[in-house]
């Protein structure tokens, strides 16, 4: 594999870092800044709507610009973003510094996509797109264990400070390592873009996407409350556990990008999703156990992640065969599915607890990863019907 990969999975890891540490402070940050869990979650829901909004528009608008510059001047709006949000004096502003950096995010995974799948053959795209987005899950096995326990030991101011400087070093890192004479594509027109927001295909794997993510998310950005309120484990512990999740996610994220390239998106994304709903219903049993929970956890964290090569690869092929010219806006759009699943699966989530509780929020999560299984199916479907038959003699 190129190494240009190694400085897009350096910034994938800063990104991730930022996006998911959230979740282990979110306990800490509504004790400090006196608002409910439900209000701390829409830090969550809140930069994944940056990045849904940030991930299709400046996608667009950027099209023209070099590939290595986008990526240079992403990365700089995200240290900016996570400097404001260590400085944030207050719920509002750090809500606003969330937002900012979620633009930046959304825009590197979306043209980060394209350029993997460019370095290498055709029957590497998942593969080179699972190792971009090793980033994201090593993020998840280090960085956010490592941000939680710094929250929780220094104050989470001090977490962004961290991540700003991770920000810094994948910047430097793209600087040396990303050529400047990126292959890039012809700029999409307004037409172009337009064809792509309004294809049904590419629709149907958008919403297969946040359909996936809505599921995990409606539980996940409750994990630390789940975990000290539900199952009982002293928050201290917790930072623990999200390193047992991300090592989890990690290999599970390499499999399905290997999962995708042997079977093809559809079945890949079918024995991910099954396995999804299967482990979110489970886990509304387990989670009063310790050692069952952890257990769920360890299996939940192995297909949370594994979705997402066999999805961009899916997008990314259906693109070049639907809107050729907007394959890049295509990405980037997935890339705001993912994210608006996450936004309304949190807010779902939020919904949930302060309604129901926080055990109701893990089979609520299994009853949407269902659905997007169903709607995998229905693309596949789709793809049978539209191949040509072979001709008998």
């Amino acid at each position: 594999m190129p190494i240009a990969l190694l400085a897009l999975t350096l910034s994938a890891f800063a990104i991730g870092t930022t996006e998911f540490v959230i979740v282990g402070l979110v306990p800490t940050i509504a004790d400090d800044l006196a608002v409910s869990l439900p209000s701390a979650g829409l830090l969550v829901s809140l930069y994944a709507l940056g990045v849904a909004v940030g991930a299709p528009v400046l996608t667009a608008l950027t099209g023209r610009w070099n590939r290595k510059h986008v990526l240079l001047s992403l990365m700089s709006l995200f240290v900016i973003g996570n400097l404001l949000a260590w400085q944030a004096p207050s719920y509002g502003s750090l809500i606003t510094a969330r937002i900012l950096t979620g633009l930046a995010h959304g825009v590197f995974f979306s043209i980060g996509s394209t350029i993997a799948t460019g370095l290498v053959s055709k029957d590497k795209e998942a593969s080179a797109i699972a190792i971009m987005f090793t980033g994201l899950t090593v993020a998840l096995v280090t960085g956010v264990p490592l941000g939680t326990w710094i929250g929780q030991h220094f104050g989470w101011r001090a977490t962004f400070l961290v991540v700003s400087l991770l920000g810094l070093i994948a910047l430097i890192g793209s600087a040396f390592l990303i050529p400047s004479n990126l292959k890039q594509s012809k700029p999409a027109t307004l037409s172009e873009q337009l064809k792509v927001m309004v294809q049904p295909r590419l629709l149907l794997v958008y919403l297969m996407t946040i359909l996936g993510y809505g599921g995990t998310f409606t539980a996940f950005t409750y994990l630390a409350p789940i975990l000290e309120q539900q199952t009982g484990f002293a928050s201290a512990t917790i930072s623990l556990i999200m390193l047992v999740y991300g090592v989890s996610v990690a290999v599970g994220n390499i499999y399905g990008g290997k999962l995708a390239d042997k079977k093809g998106p559809i079945s890949a994304l079918t024995i991910i999703f099954s396995a999804l709903s299967i482990v979110l219903l489970v886990l509304t049993f387990t989670m009063q156990s310790k050692v069952a929970a952890v257990l769920t956890i360890l299996v939940w964290g192995a297909f949370a992640f594994g979705n997402v090569p066999g999805l961009q690869v899916y997008v990314v092929k259906l693109a070049e065969k639907f809107t050729p010219n907007a394959v890049d806006v295509a990405s980037g759009l997935n890339i705001a599915a993912f994210n608006i699943g996450i936004a309304l699966g949190s807010v779902l989530g939020g919904v949930v607890v302060e309604n129901y509780s926080l055990q109701d929020t893990a089979w609520i999560g299994a009853i949407i990863s269902l659905a997007a299984l169903i709607a995998t199916r229905y693309s596949g479907y789709l793809d049978k019907r539209e191949t040509p038959r072979p001709q008998t003699a």
